[in-house]
């Protein structure tokens, strides 16, 4: 089976909305547009809807960085997937910052992914372990755990609108990064454990990405790994050059 390439650039919170509409611009300019490859920004949630106007889906998609789990609601200060529908085709759930800095726990980041399902929006879920789990020698126990959680209650047709990001969190805006041989070991555990939930076919349907102190010079050495299917990128994505040519690198000639 064939999966497409996702290139996903994640802006945390940089960008201006005059910021973000001018990067738009000039990425959409740069572009090449390739089959075999979506891209996918995920800018602030304050641009979003004007971006959305902006955006030709045929080159770039967008992502919101999270969503709150509840349709509607007193809520406050919180943005609903319900409400991202039609802005945004994906939703990046359980990244490492809201799970370690805003202690989001894994019944949050579950109902999250139910939520974005719910509202036909498509989540990356983020998995990873810390520096003194991977000291420790945890790696499989973390992301076997991580998986069952954040895919509790989701079904087998459900499943293939999953996107898997594997951030370990001790790579994350540190300079260090995973070896593509440690990393072909981590998807394997990846997919043997979707495969346990939900079966072979769709172990081999669900993409999954990685991200972590993700560079133009590192970028090919990580695509070229059997079984990974994109990158999800942050400090690079914020240069619009710098994520053009790593978007021209997963073009498979």
């Amino acid at each position: 089976m064939t999966r497409k390439t996702l290139i996903i650039g994640n802006w945390k919170m940089n960008l201006t909305m005059h910021e973000a509409s001018l990067y738009l611009h000039k990425l959409m300019e740069q572009l090449p547009v390739r089959r075999d490859v979506e891209v996918v920004v995920a800018p602030t949630m304050l641009t979003l809807q004007s971006l959305s106007l902006q955006i030709k889906r045929r080159i770039v998609k967008l992502a919101a960085q999270n969503c709150y789990w509840r349709d509607h609601g007193p809520y406050t200060g919180e943005v609903p997937a319900s409400h991202l529908h039609g802005m945004v085709d994906y939703v990046i759930i359980g990244h490492s910052e809201r799970r370690h800095i805003f202690m989001e726990s894994d019944k949050d980041i579950r109902f999250k992914v139910q939520a974005a399902l719910r509202n036909r929006l498509q989540p990356i879920l983020c998995i990873g372990e810390t520096a003194h789990e991977r000291t420790l020698g945890e790696t499989r126990e973390v992301l076997q755990d991580q998986i069952v959680n954040g895919l509790a209650n989701i079904t087998a047709e459900e499943i293939d609108h999953v996107v898997i990001a594997y951030e370990p969190v001790w790579a994350i805006g540190s300079g260090e990064y995973a070896q593509p041989s440690d990393l072909a070991k981590v998807l394997k555990v990846i997919r043997q454990q979707i495969t346990h939930l939900f079966g072979k076919e769709a172990a081999e349907a669900v993409r999954v990405v990685y991200g972590g102190s993700v560079s133009v010079d590192n970028a090919s050495d990580y695509l070229a790994v059997a079984g990974l299917d994109g990158l999800l990128i942050g400090g690079a994505s914020l240069d619009a050059y710098q994520f053009t040519e790593i978007v021209k690198k997963a073009h498979k000639e």
